[in-house]
């Protein structure tokens, strides 16, 4: 049996943890900070964690783990 192939765009957008949770990067964290607080901007750093359901739906995406 062939290898799978990974699904690229989710390959590039998301990670696994340890456990097997789905981390990704917050979305409005690219430009135009001027109009955004510094705690807000502050926790768009933190990476964000997907909900298990959404999650295992990556984990079909990406079947060796990336």
């Amino acid at each position: 049996m062939p290898k799978m192939k990974s699904n690229r765009g989710a390959a590039k957008r998301f990670r696994f943890t340890k456990t097997g949770k789905v981390k990704h990067k917050k979305a409005n964290a690219r430009h135009k900070f001027t109009h955004k607080d510094a705690t807000r901007r502050r926790r768009l750093r933190a990476p964000g964690v997907l909900n298990r359901t959404d999650g295992e739906a990556i984990h079909r995406l990406l079947p060796y783990g990336w």
